[in-house]
């Protein structure tokens, strides 16, 4: 689970170094946010050569975090990380071209295939 100003690793290669959470869609009053849920987030640390710019507001998804999250056959997945891919808000395609580090399987049921096609490990 993610909340407000919660801090976020990029799981991709778009240039930011560390993203902020400033709004959870879904609601007006939705206090948390947790796999596969996009948010709006601010880059507070950026690649000064990357597409990414510090400052700016962008739209991402959560593909990985510390809270356990139970599954419907009854198991729970739980990462070492906070973690999320920046995408394009219209697409739903991710910005980079790279996903670092395993994502969860509810990314790719949520429908964000492009983003599960490239990590290197769905778990």
């Amino acid at each position: 689970m993610v909340q407000l100003r919660t801090v976020l690793q990029p799981a991709d290669n778009s240039g930011a170094k560390k993203l902020r959470v400033i709004h959870i869609y879904g609601g007006s009053r939705r206090p948390k946010g947790g796999l596969a849920d996009t948010v709006l987030v601010s880059a507070i640390a950026a690649d000064p050569h990357g597409q990414v710019k510090k400052g700016e507001k962008y739209t991402a998804v959560i593909v990985r975090s510390r809270k356990e999250t139970r599954r419907i056959d009854g198991s729970y997945i739980r990462f070492d990380d906070n973690a999320a891919v920046i995408i394009d808000p219209k697409t739903k395609e991710p910005v980079g071209t790279r996903v670092f580090g395993p994502i969860a399987r509810e990314v790719k049921e949520a429908g964000f295939a492009r983003i599960a096609s490239l990590a290197a490990e769905v778990v």
